[in-house]
């Protein structure tokens, strides 16, 4: 169990696909935030979009960020001696600064890449890993992930009494969504009233991380995955849906649709991206882990 006395610490285990709605609820968090990023190979993208959007972040290796958020947020820089507090000014700004440390959080962020999405197998044996890894320094851990399918279903029983508290995206029947393309059409009930829309026809899903990785994603899976050529080139696939967001909107986005379209002759259809799902977990998640701490001041 991580000391009480520390600054409280979000852990988010996300998925590469997912780092839109990431940045969104980041760069949308009105308290103070000391945001820490896990350095691999699948972070740089990351970082450049908060940085476009005036978050600051610091990089780590991963044996190094335990460490770092242990010296980061001890509370002996929030002390102030008893004899200056009597003085009016001093007191006041003491008193100011204590408001802001009480909702001072630090999160930590690992983006694990899209590839393991190839293998159910690995994709949750990795989570496991990091997980566990991660509880050490952390007062919860939000899964940034849906439940791709089938690999993370059991998650949330086979953890139930993990040391750590997780958190899920959920929607508002407190549903774990079923995957990225849930998260960013707000939930699962508006999954199944899209898919439903195409009155059997089936239909490919397209966010700007999916619009822009499925090559991606096609070279790692072998061709096991639903961005097989042979797979989405079948008659049942006429229509590929668009979903936008205002982090990767623009010009960019709409070529890749296009390419993607035009490669297996498929009408577009357009659907406004939400950010709710994303937004509401990690708000419960962060209030969460700061009601919990007793010494959190």
């Amino acid at each position: 169990m991580r000391d009480g006395s520390l600054m409280p610490v979000l852990s988010i285990i996300a998925c590469e696909m997912l780092e839109d709605e990431l940045v969104y609820v980041l760069s949308k968090d009105l308290n103070a935030v000391r945001l820490i990023t896990v350095e691999n190979r699948q972070c740089f993208r990351f970082i450049r979009k908060l940085k476009s959007r005036n978050c600051q972040v610091r990089l780590f290796p991963p044996d190094r960020i335990s460490f770092f958020t242990k010296q980061m947020n001890r509370p002996e820089s929030r002390k102030c001696p008893d004899f200056l507090l009597k003085l009016p000014l001093l007191g006041k700004i003491h008193e100011n600064m204590k408001g802001k440390n009480r909702k001072t959080i630090t999160v930590v962020v690992n983006i694990l890449k899209l590839g393991l999405h190839a293998d159910c197998d690995l994709l949750k044996s990795e989570i496991y890993r990091n997980m566990k890894e991660m509880a050490d320094f952390s007062d919860g851990i939000l899964i940034f992930y849906g439940n791709c399918g089938r690999p993370l279903r059991s998650l949330e029983a086979e953890f139930k009494d993990f040391d750590c508290p997780l958190y899920f995206l959920e929607d508002e029947k407190g549903e774990i969504v079923d995957d990225c393309i849930s998260v960013a059409l707000g939930g699962n009930d508006n999954y199944a009233e899209v898919m439903q829309s195409g009155n059997g026809t089936g239909m490919i899903y397209l966010t700007p991380m999916w619009a822009s990785g499925w090559t991606e994603m096609k070279k790692e899976s072998l061709g096991t995955s639903d961005v097989d050529k042979h797979f989405l080139k079948s008659p049942l696939y006429k229509n590929v849906v668009k979903i936008s967001n205002e982090i990767s909107r623009g010009e960019e986005f709409d070529k890749n649709v296009s390419h993607f379209a035009r490669i297996f002759d498929m009408s577009i259809i357009e659907r406004e991206g939400s950010m709710e799902i994303a937004r509401k977990s990690y708000l419960n998640a962060r209030n969460n882990i700061c009601k919990k701490l007793p010494n959190y001041p």
